[in-house]
């Protein structure tokens, strides 16, 4: 599998190249199978990562280290979760994306930055996670329901 072959990349260079936030929201869908319900093989979402990808997520003091590792989690994670994009925003090779993660009801709100290579392969991903919860009573009066 040649990573000029996926359309994801393509729409990642896109993006890249013209601040395209278009662009890399449909990439994101492609990648996360958003729109067509299936996403990318494993073959393909291996490709679109560099070989030095690195995922951290702070929350959990955790870090993966190469897509190797990365697949290995992926194959071993008991169910992943529905997702759902709110907001897609960046330029050049550093992109932030806001989604919400739903685990059989049990909701996160999650934002990833994302940081391309030169050749629109995902280097990095950092993950923040955080579950949603009760508003406090005192502010009521100034605040409304995001959804």
């Amino acid at each position: 599998m040649h990573v000029d072959d996926i359309e994801v990349v393509a729409l990642f260079r896109q993006a890249m190249a013209d601040d395209d936030e278009t662009a890399m929201r449909q990439g994101i869908e492609l990648l996360l199978g958003l729109s067509d319900g299936r996403g990318l093989s494993a073959e393909q979402e291996y490709a679109v990562r560099h070989p030095e990808y690195t995922m951290e997520m702070p929350q959990s003091n955790e870090r993966i280290r190469g897509r190797d590792a990365l697949r290995a989690m992926q194959e071993a994670f008991p169910t992943p979760p529905g997702v759902r994009l709110r907001r897609v925003h960046g330029s050049g090779r550093t992109w932030v994306i806001e989604g919400v993660n739903d685990y059989d009801g049990v909701v996160w709100n999650v934002v990833l930055i994302l940081e391309l290579d030169d050749d629109g392969r995902i280097l990095r991903d950092t993950r923040y996670y955080g579950q949603r919860s009760a508003p406090p009573q005192w502010r009521s009066r100034w605040v409304e329901p995001i959804e």
